[in-house]
């Protein structure tokens, strides 16, 4: 089992040669050295590769891969798993997460920006990978973690301890320790990245609750385990979505110091609650993603699909950005008339239906 101080310092690696099996889409990849900044990345495919080939990692992260090599396919499906929630979440959004195969950056130049839109993504990344790394742990996919062995608190009437403990503290801290290897610069980007980091790590810790199971005859519940365990991922996905929607905005400060100038942020408006260590946080506005901009990497909304009865922004006078919307209609083949034979199988007819689809001008 590790230590804390095994991550923070970790030792040279014992050999070249390690070799690193990821089988990763090209999404995660890109991002896997920067968690969600940085250049462009190569596709790394699903064949052997040394930590040294991934693209883009800071001399902190490629001896955090080489040392803990084993939990480095998790980082990485941790990373897969952000963007992906970050594409629900934002599926009827102006910027919808959309990722760029051709480009400097898997967001494309959106993310150069302190903007609300980084802020998110940076705590979707990073909450994404402690909760692969404490699930891979749980399930012993890891020879170097495994379940918690430090139950919070006695057992409750009723129930006692048992089960698999997922170690969200340990998931935590591969997190920290790599995703914030390269947030050490004395400027404002840098502290907010950090910021927006500790943010989706610690919703991981707070959605922990207790689950149990029963055991007895028949179904009773003569006795029952219980043990901790992390939410479904749509739940993280879901509260941090919120905070993106109440994100607090920032002015940057500088202050003299030992070191030389140091850049940290405050609150702009005084009058409003300081934002917590669980609220995101960003010192640029963001572009309003209604037209084409290759500066700003804004896609623009022409032919997004929209939702003619809402008056969200996912609804067609908000989405179109005031530009109207054009219909048509569209056949689909569907599973219909289903019936229930006993026992067991459910057969089913195929039905044509006709669906109006709206789409932006």
């Amino acid at each position: 089992m590790w230590s804390c101080l095994d991550f923070m310092d970790p030792a040279p690696e014992c050999e070249k040669g390690l070799g690193l099996e990821l089988v990763l889409e090209k999404e995660s990849c890109h991002l896997l050295g920067s968690l969600a900044l940085g250049q462009q990345y190569s596709s790394l495919g699903s064949q052997p590769i040394l930590c040294g080939s991934i693209p883009g990692l800071v001399p902190k992260q490629l001896r955090f891969c080489r040392n803990y090599i084993e939990i480095m396919p998790s980082v990485a499906e941790g990373v897969k798993l952000g963007i992906q929630e970050c594409q629900h979440q934002f599926r009827g959004r102006r910027w919808n997460c959309t990722t760029i195969d051709d480009s400097l950056a898997i967001f494309g130049p959106v993310l150069d920006k302190a903007t609300r839109e980084s802020a998110f993504v940076h705590a979707i990344a990073s909450a994404g990978v402690a909760f692969a790394v404490t699930r891979s742990c749980a399930e012993g996919t890891s020879t170097i973690c495994g379940c918690d062995a430090h139950h919070k608190g006695p057992p409750g009437d009723g129930w006692k301890w048992g089960g698999c403990s997922e170690d969200a503290d340990f998931g935590v801290l591969v997190s920290r320790e790599f995703a914030d290897a390269r947030e050490n610069r004395p400027d404002a980007r840098s502290a907010m990245n950090r910021h927006n980091n500790e943010a989706g790590r610690t919703t991981i810790l707070d959605h922990m609750h207790l689950k149990c199971k029963c055991h007895g005859l028949s179904g009773s519940c003569e006795v029952k385990t219980c043990w901790w365990a992390q939410p479904d991922f749509r739940a993280i996905g879901d509260y941090l979505k919120d905070k993106y929607d109440s994100a607090s905005e920032m002015v940057v400060e500088k202050h003299r110091e030992s070191r030389g100038w140091v850049e940290t942020l405050r609150a702009k408006y005084a009058l409003f609650k300081p934002p917590t260590e669980r609220d995101l946080v960003y010192y640029e506005n963001s572009p309003n993603f209604c037209e084409p901009n290759p500066e700003t990497g804004s896609f623009g909304t022409r032919d997004r699909t929209c939702n003619v009865t809402s008056h969200g922004i996912d609804g067609c006078d908000l989405l179109c950005c005031g530009r109207g919307h054009n219909t048509r209609t569209e056949k689909r083949k569907e599973k219909c008339h289903c019936i229930f034979h006993w026992c067991c199988y459910v057969s089913c007819q195929e039905c044509t239906r006709i669906y109006d689809v709206h789409t932006c001008k």
